[in-house]
């Protein structure tokens, strides 16, 4: 290894805690810690619950869907909503009314009234306040730390969800045991307290206002959806997360009737089989740092992949229990790698202005293919066989590795996505007749010598998925049928306030691409002292 790959090393490995020497995050890791193992309490409980209410696959495996499927329908909304307002006040809202419901639901089942149907309607419900926070809590983490420590804020995220992961199952299933159903989702509710109480606490930082009128959600949603298609790294990372969660999801799907159907246990098994996952995610969250110093995101992708498939093999072939919780120590290792290189990804490819609804997207795909996953895992389960399900399962997830390798990932970490300010501000007459909310359409005209104009076209590419993600339809390149040099870009805005809003989001990546399409344009007349390409803006009249 030469040096400057070991100073990268130990950069890497001092990183890995930096984190925590940031105050608000510290605590809000903390707090989160405390809430997700309520969260993996009330998991282990309602699946749990359900075995007892409804042995049959499907029935259990809906469980998991009812968890997932909710992140699948609101995502997106909630990650419009989470842009266009204060993402603290959101969170106190939700997590309020999350500890309502769950405290709802414990006092249902100590009064052993509930029903297979009731208690997929409330994990639908707890599910649905997982999708309105789930955008929110992950926009603001590059809020906590300085972007060069946000790869290992993500990492400790990931890691304290599995710390929970470790506790909650296992606490739960002796919580079971000894007192009663009703004592995790209790104590679930409980849980909520500590998050609330620092949610009041934490102030976070100001934002710089727009002055332009707030964003609709439904523009709002179509705005991020057209980032994300635009973007070649959101892009590439949600064919990989879709990859890897429909086939991983067999896993979490069908652990409950693996510990009482196939390793013929009880709560207790099926509490050490999540705690398992939950050790082998902190172990792998302590070993990623030194893995992303020797392999990029894509090596380490595919392994765990491949690693989560063999994982679900030994599941369908040795029904041992001793061999099984082994074997989820690995699962919680696979998981992790895979999961905090897809979030990493997704996180760096997205600028401020759509973080949440970006990370919205990448949600309702990572939730859309698990609760798809379930349901389908869970009617395999039932038509064949518990085993025989786990290893379509891991053949599929294989298969997968070599067809999804050409989309990579970490395309985004280095891109400079802060708005760059350097277009001037566009100048509007309006002393004529025009229609405010009509849309515009913007020109540029280029003069291009023959010989550059192969380096121009393959810039003026990229320069249009940036137009595109920042709102522009109907993008055309077209050349003066009389002039071979003369090149007019052309595309439209769905307003002047959107183009304006173009105006501010754009980024400085955007500015370096621009400016070296700029060195190659010619200027037409040889006593211009600026050669830039001239910029018109046409506005609807009707």
């Amino acid at each position: 290894m030469s040096r400057e790959q070991t100073i990268q090393t130990e950069a890497n490995a001092r990183s890995a805690w930096a984190p925590f020497g940031y105050r608000a995050f510290a605590v809000l890791w903390t707090a989160t810690v405390i809430s997700s193992v309520g969260t993996w309490m009330h998991d282990v409980g309602a699946g749990w619950l359900m075995t007892e209410l409804s042995p049959s696959p499907a029935v259990v495996a809906a469980v998991q869907a009812a968890t997932t499927l909710p992140i699948f329908l609101f995502a997106l909304l909630a990650g419009a909503v989470a842009d266009l307002v204060d993402k603290r006040k959101l969170l106190i809202i939700v997590n309020c009314l999350m500890a309502v419901v769950a405290a709802t639901l414990a006092v249902v089942v100590w009064q052993e009234r509930m029903t297979p149907i009731l208690l997929l309607l409330f994990t639908f419900l707890m599910g649905t306040g997982a999708a309105f926070s789930a955008p929110a809590w992950q926009a603001i983490v590059p809020k906590l730390v300085e972007r060069r420590d946000l790869s290992s804020a993500i990492a400790l995220n990931s890691m304290g969800i599995n710390i929970s992961r470790a506790i909650g199952p296992a606490l739960a299933g002796f919580l079971i045991v000894a007192v009663g159903l009703s004592a995790p989702f209790a104590l679930n509710a409980l849980s909520f307290i500590g998050i609330i109480a620092v949610l009041l606490w934490w102030r976070s930082s100001a934002q710089v206002s727009s002055g332009l009128p707030r964003e609709h959600v439904g523009g709002a949603i179509r705005a991020g959806l057209g980032y994300a298609w635009n973007s070649l790294p959101v892009r590439s990372t949600l064919v990989r997360a879709g990859a890897f969660f429909l086939f991983a999801s067999a896993y979490w799907a069908m652990l409950p009737l693996i510990a009482r159907q196939v390793l013929e246990g009880g709560p207790t098994l099926y509490g050490l089989l999540l705690a398992a996952v939950g050790v082998g995610a902190v172990l792998g969250a302590l070993i990623l740092p030194k893995l992303r110093a020797r392999f990029d995101a894509n090596v380490i992708v595919a392994v765990g992949t491949a690693g989560t498939a063999s994982v679900l093999c030994v599941f369908a072939v040795v029904p041992i229990q001793s061999l099984a919780i082994a074997a989820s120590l690995f699962a919680g290792l696979f998981w992790i790698a895979v999961l905090s290189s897809l979030h990493v990804s997704a996180q760096t490819a997205l600028p401020d202005w759509v973080r949440a609804r970006g990370l919205s997207i990448f949600l309702t795909v990572f939730f859309g293919a698990m609760a798809l996953g379930s349901l389908v895992w869970g009617q395999i389960a039932t038509q064949f066989s518990i085993p025989f399900a786990l290893l379509i399962a891991a053949l599929g997830a294989v298969l997968l590795i070599p067809l999804t390798w050409p989309f990579k990932l970490g395309l985004g970490e280095q891109l400079d996505l802060t708005p760059s300010s350097h277009w001037p501000e566009p100048v509007i007459d309006d002393s004529g007749p025009a229609k405010p909310d009509g849309p515009v359409m913007i020109q540029v005209e280029y003069h291009i010598a023959p010989e550059q104009q192969e380096e121009f076209l393959s810039l003026v590419v990229e320069l249009a998925r940036s137009r595109k993600r920042h709102g522009a339809y109907h993008w055309q390149l077209m050349r003066d049928a009389e002039n071979a040099t003369h090149m007019t870009e052309v595309w439209f805005e769905a307003s002047w306030t959107e183009h304006l809003r173009h105006h501010e989001r754009v980024t400085e990546d955007d500015k370096h691409i621009q400016q070296r399409i700029h060195e190659l344009h010619q200027a037409q007349h040889p006593d211009s002292d600026q050669a830039l390409p001239e910029v018109t803006h046409q506005i609807s009249m009707f």
